[in-house]
């Protein structure tokens, strides 16, 4: 048999990308060779930060975050455009990776941004890697977005969140494999993962009343849909925000209607609120666990 080779395409999805970290550690272990990644949010990030060779370095920081180490993290801002500025969470990222352009990266990479006013889809596939990554997580309400030059770049998954458009042209016996990040609630899985050993306490974090304020407005964020018990309204930016979810899962369908797959992974939206990244250990073996299955799928189908 020869080389098993993949065409890895990472959907966005915000903290739930953390599974696209086991994806990537099931697919290795099976002895596939990724050769080429396409992200869009989320999976630009994962993705990106593969290529460069340190996604171990980037799990383990990741997955050691508690509650109050994420939300030490987010440098809040009174900005209309976001309420995240993003600046602290990449400089963290930088001191852990050296940046680097993509064309200089492992493996093939690219990913995909919206340009505003414009509207306009915007391909990195070259340039600094962490300005494409922080181009293609923007997103709207939430983070702030990014500028590059004299440009700015909004979250990728408005107008492609499983991004298999980006695909180079498949070789002869690639398989393409997406990771949907956005799936439906039959998706869900429930994994148990030993509890980190730091104590996470809400009274140690001291922030201003206008951010806690901000919490509770966007507690979509930062807990699963699964969690929230009582539907009580929305407000005008929950349900931009609302809308913003529906239109990713039309889009996919659209996406996974033009475009054929040869295994395709489907992570619930309600696995994860988009700021839980402190659930990166759980959500990396939520990831593994649905890598692996489909992959058993899919030998035994070809067999």
């Amino acid at each position: 048999m020869g080389k098993k080779t993949v065409s890895l395409v990472l959907s966005s999805g915000g903290a739930r990308g953390m599974a696209h970290i086991g994806v990537i550690e099931a697919l290795e272990e099976a002895g596939y060779e990724i050769v080429s990644i396409s992200g869009s949010s989320a999976g630009a990030l994962v993705g990106g930060i593969y290529a460069t060779g340190f996604l171990p370095v980037f799990k383990d920081w990741i997955c050691n975050l508690d509650r109050i180490d994420v939300f030490s993290l987010m440098d809040f801002t009174l900005s209309t455009k976001g309420f995240i500025k993003g600046e602290k969470v990449f400089l963290a990222l930088k001191k852990l990776i050296e940046d680097c352009k993509i064309e200089e990266l492992k493996i093939p990479f690219n990913c995909t941004a919206v340009e505003i006013p414009q509207g306009k889809e915007k391909i990195f596939d070259k340039g600094m890697l962490f300005d494409a990554i922080r181009a293609s997580v923007s997103i709207p309400t939430v983070l702030t977005p990014a500028r590059i030059k004299d440009r700015e770049y909004v979250d990728g998954g408005i107008l492609n969140p499983l991004p298999l458009s980006l695909l180079p042209k498949k070789k002869r016996g690639e398989i393409i494999i997406a990771i949907d990040l956005n799936g439906p609630k039959e998706a869900f899985v429930e994994v148990v993962v030993a509890p980190s050993p730091k104590k996470e306490t809400d009274s140690l974090i001291k922030v201003p009343r206008w951010v806690k304020d901000y919490k509770d407005k966007f507690a979509k964020y930062f807990e699963s849909d699964a969690k929230v018990e009582k539907y009580k309204g929305m407000s005008s930016l929950e349900l931009l925000n609302y809308s913003f979810d529906i239109l990713q899962d039309k889009l996919t369908s659209v996406i996974l209607e033009r475009h054929k797959v040869d295994v395709l992974v489907s992570i619930a939206r309600t696995q994860a609120g988009t700021l839980e990244f402190h659930r990166a250990a759980e959500l990396a073996e939520i990831g593994k666990k649905k890598m692996q299955d489909a992959l058993n799928e899919f030998e035994n189908g070809n067999q």
